[in-house]
Order: C-alpha cells, then structure tokens, then sequence
C-alpha cells in the first residue's frame, strides 16, 4: 500500500509538473504575440491572401467575424468558389458543380468551430474549454520547439509547435475526424510582423500551397449576409 501511495504521489506531481510548465509556455506565448488583452479586442479580420501553388496564384480572402462566422473565397480563372462556416452550419460553392451552396454535414460543423476563434486555441484556452498536454520539445525543421497537444471539446485534436527561443507559433498539425474519416492537416507559419493594433501576426503560411497575406483589415464592419450561402446573379 505505502508503495502504491509512493508512485500515486509521483504521477500526481509530475502532471502538475506538465501542466505548470504547459501554462508558462503558453503565457510565453501570448505575450510574445502582443497580449491576451489586445488579442481579445480583436472581433473581425478580413486577410487578403495569394495562395501560391504549381506555380500558380490564386486571390483568396478570408473574412472571419469571432464567433460568429468565416467565409473563405478564392477565384480561379474568374470563377469564385467559397466555403462558408457559422455557429450553426457550412455550405461548400464551386461555381463547376453548380449554381446553388451546397450544406456540409452536421460532423463538419461541430470539427470547424474553432475556425470562428480569430484568436486562436491557447488564449483563454480553459474558458473555451481546451484541454492541453505539454509533449516536451521537438525538432522542427531546425527549430528546437516546445510541442502542446490541444484537444478542443468538439474532439478535434492540434499538435502546436512553439518556438523556444522567441515563442512564435512554428507549426500546427490538426487532426480531424468528420463523416466517419481521420484527415490529417499540418500549416507552418513564419514572417511576423506587429501590427498597429498591438498584436503580431504570421504573414505566411505554408500547407498545401504557400499562403502570403498581402493586408490585413481589423475590426471592420462586416455584413451578416456575407455568411449566407444564396449565390447571387
């Protein structure tokens, strides 16, 4: 029994040792993003974007409302297609396969939610009800980092790489699990940069194509009816 006790205490304060070192990581982070308090500020971001792929780009814009909705649109050889997530659905439009939105299933509305979050998985993360596991350090492409395991509470699960010298994010590699299929993302993000409004963001992104943004615009109004699927004529 005092044996039993003896390994329960251990395992007890090596998690509390885990999760100390996983809560100063991510306040590392945060703060070397520009603050929980100026992150919270932010309510809408539109990224203006050139996906860069087989030597071909492609206009993309990414307009996310927090919480509320995103709407994703690219365009090539004059066809516009876009996604539309919301709180509560997502429709799919590719101008070839039609001329209505189609409406994703009810699995991919519940693994997507956390592209409503603008600020991200580690800011408030107990509030939004993440659960994090601190993996120790990890190699990434010569870039010793910090590796979190992030379960959100839809399931989904995010491996983050944070860098261990400056505490940028380096890489996100997702897992999702929607209409009875495991896939597998990864993003890698680099070129920060401080924005006027006090936080400093990644400009690119590489995953499946290079992503650069070109602008940013903060806190603009945005039209509820950007995040309704009826194609307009």
């Amino acid at each position: 029994m005092k044996r039993l006790y003896c390994i329960c205490a251990l395992f007890i304060a090596a998690t509390s040792t885990f999760a100390q070192t996983a809560d100063e990581i991510i306040q590392k982070h945060i703060t070397a993003i520009g603050g929980a308090e100026n992150w919270r500020k932010i309510k809408s971001l539109k990224e203006n974007c050139v996906r860069s792929s087989r030597g071909v780009e492609i206009p993309i814009t990414i307009t996310t409302v927090q919480g509320r909705g995103c709407r994703t649109e690219s365009t090539i050889n004059g066809m516009t297609s876009f996604f539309i997530y919301t709180d509560k659905a997502a429709w799919r439009y590719n101008p070839r396969e039609g001329d209505k939105a189609q409406p994703m299933t009810s699995d991919v509305v519940a693994q997507s939610q956390d592209i409503l979050d603008i600020q991200g998985p580690l800011i408030d993360y107990k509030e939004k009800g993440n659960k994090i596991i601190y993996l120790g350090t990890d190699d990434v492409e010569g870039t010793e980092c910090h590796k979190l395991k992030v379960v959100l509470p839809s399931g989904k699960e995010k491996t983050v790489y944070i860098d261990a010298a400056n505490f940028y994010l380096v890489r996100i590699v997702t897992k999702t699990k929607a209409n009875g299929r495991e896939q597998m993302n990864s993003a890698t993000y680099g070129d920060y940069q401080t924005l006027p409004e006090g936080i400093v963001f990644p400009m690119s992104q590489d995953g499946g194509g290079s992503l650069t943004i070109k602008s940013l615009e903060i806190n603009k109004p945005v039209d509820d009816n950007l995040f309704n699927p009826i194609i307009k004529k």
